[in-house]
């Protein structure tokens, strides 16, 4: 049922954070209540999704587990926005692609190879996928390589300039990747919809075709849509409480609140990302566990964080692409790592051990 895993005793922590931040106990106590709550929500996210997508194919649902997962990051985005904390919002996102391209896919990798001896996915719908990942990740490394080159004044100016022009490349770029992958060549997608969704070898391969034959709906479509309505309300409740005493609580805990943005929030906030591309892993449905985890990564490199740009645009808020050197580096060595580990459409727990 909907309620029924263990993870959800964390859910006592959502009416916690409420009346933590209505009586005033403290920032740092608002701050860990939301972040636990934020938890379960966010799980219950990917399985309510994972319900929604029996009722279409595994294209379909693996965008949407990406779209209802980052609803998290974008909430946070929008509040750390208006309330002026660019580097929260900065490393937040840095933090979000890192997550889902290391962790979140090193994770699937890892427990699905531990389950089955090898699997495969989808070369080509993933190659489009990575390619469109390794756009935004350039994206973030040319302001960065144009603020090296030029004056600190100069440099403040072209770095929004460039950022702003990248952000709308990419929202363009990202509009023709959902028509490439949902219509004009949905068939690179839904190639293994009415197969095995992702095939592992030997008697373990035929035993995850088993289990995934017995799967049967728990909640309707319309009822997986209301629950997803009413976990997205609570999401964004909670991120708000988050944003309103992050900095508050990094203080009190006596944490950097870089830390706090790259590390806490976003594995956090990828709870259901992380949950659900693991569960489809471990039911050898590779094809969605990679839609889920690669498209997730994309969908924040290539709309979430452009849209904020242009977001912070729209209110004033000079919000740019240019990250630290050592961020810059870091993301663009990662993006080429995990492109190197899925170009032959194949995956086991060496490779996810490896990313994690």
């Amino acid at each position: 049922m909907l309620l029924s895993t263990r993870l959800n005793l964390l859910l006592v922590f959502i009416p916690l954070a409420m009346l933590s931040n209505a009586s005033g106990w403290g920032a740092s106590w608002t701050f860990a209540f939301s972040l636990m709550g934020l938890c379960p929500l966010a799980e219950r996210l990917g399985f309510a999704t994972e319900q929604m997508a029996m009722y279409t194919n595994q294209t379909v649902g693996g965008l949407l587990n990406a779209s209802f997962g980052n609803i998290t990051e974008a909430v946070l985005a929008i509040y750390a926005l208006k309330q002026g904390l660019l580097r929260v919002v900065q490393l937040s996102l840095l933090g979000s692609v890192l997550s889902n391209m290391l962790l979140v896919v090193g994770c699937a990798f890892f427990f699905g190879g531990l389950r089955h001896k090898f699997q495969t996915f989808t070369r080509e719908g993933v190659a489009a996928s990575t390619g469109l990942l390794m756009l935004g990740v350039l994206a973030i490394v040319l302001p960065n390589a144009l603020h090296a080159t030029h004056s600190e004044l100069q440099g403040v100016a072209d770095d929004i300039a460039l950022s702003r022009f990248c952000s709308l490349a990419l929202l363009g770029l990202y509009a023709a990747y959902l028509y490439f992958q949902l219509v004009s060549h949905r068939s690179l997608y839904d190639a293994v919809a009415g197969g095995d969704g992702g095939g592992g070898g030997g008697e373990e391969g035929g035993g995850g075709r088993a289990e995934e034959e017995e799967e049967e709906p728990v909640l309707g479509f319309w009822g997986s849509l209301l629950w997803l309505g009413v976990l997205t309300g609570f999401v964004t409740l909670l991120s708000n409480y988050i944003v309103d005493t992050i900095e508050e609580a990094a203080e009190q805990m006596r944490m950097p609140v870089a830390f706090v943005s790259t590390i806490l929030l976003p594995i956090v906030g990828n709870a259901a990302e992380h949950a659900a591309a693991v569960l489809f892993a471990m039911r050898n449905k590779m094809d969605l566990a990679m839609s889920v985890a690669i498209g997730s990564a994309t969908q924040i490199s290539m709309f979430v964080i452009p849209a904020s740009v242009v977001c912070a645009w729209a209110m004033g808020v000079p919000l740019d692409l240019n990250l630290h050197t050592f961020e810059t580096v870091t993301l663009f060595a990662s993006a080429c790592t995990v492109c190197l580990f899925v170009q032959d459409g194949q995956s086991n727990w060496l490779k996810g051990l490896t990313l994690v």
